[in-house]
């Protein structure tokens, strides 16, 4: 697997647990608030850091980390991702993914041969709004309903994210979303911060008091659901 970034340590990426964070480059959207579109643009100008590396740190973190994030870009895209979840596995670690769901029968084999332990999907925006948010004009959005589905019929702990935005999101389209990924669901909403790394300097985000406001509106109205906010 290709692997274009490493961080050692980190206590946020991964619920609950102390993990590492590795970097896949390339993503099949362009989504203009994506912090990381040096590697969803252009990866080949990172190195690429050796498994080998990874599962050395690994091996000498026994009983200090508890898993690994693979996060990217957008990971599924690595036809070796099974293969490093596997590895990863063997020496005693949880695997988190993080993915935009665009790929449910990898998503779907991944759950059913037990290489994660955890699954992160964004939910860019509600359907109609979808292509404008993800940069895609003609974005099929059936892989995206096809893996909500996948992640609820699942006993593998998942969350659904959305990352919000002034430029791409109004209150109403989060309602939208909350509705269709339904009861018992994780939601959370996470805070647009602008970067220099950000695709297109122009989106702009809400105020920590707004996003605070839209969470505890979308609590009251889904009270069967666990809607979060993060990142503020």
């Amino acid at each position: 697997m290709k692997i274009h970034g490493f961080q050692k340590l980190t206590m946020l990426d991964f619920p609950g647990k102390t993990a590492c964070t590795v970097f896949t480059g390339g993503c099949n959207m362009r989504c203009p608030f994506c912090h990381n579109s040096d590697l969803v643009l252009d990866p080949g100008a990172y190195p690429v850091i050796p498994e080998e590396e990874v599962l050395e740190l690994l091996e000498r973190r026994r009983g200090i980390l508890d898993g690994v994030c693979v996060t990217g870009g957008e990971p599924m895209l690595q036809k070796d991702l099974p293969l490093f979840a596997e590895k990863v596995k063997k020496l005693g670690f949880l695997v988190k993914i993080d993915t935009n769901g665009t790929f449910p029968s990898e998503l779907r084999y991944m759950l059913n041969e037990g290489l994660c332990d955890y699954v992160a999907m964004d939910i860019k925006n509600k359907p109609e709004k979808y292509g404008q948010t993800v940069g895609r004009a003609d974005f099929d959005l059936s892989g995206v309903t096809e893996s909500v589905g996948v992640l609820r019929g699942s006993s593998v702990p998942h969350e659904f994210r959305t990352t919000v935005t002034k430029t791409f999101h109004e209150y109403g389209d989060l309602e939208t979303i909350a509705d269709l990924l339904g009861p018992g669901q994780n939601y959370y909403l996470q805070a647009y911060r602008a970067s220099e790394k950000v695709m297109d300097g122009s989106v702009t985000g809400y105020l920590p008091s707004e996003l605070r406001d839209m969470t505890a509106r979308l609590s009251a109205s889904h009270p069967d659901m666990t809607i979060s906010l993060r990142g503020v």
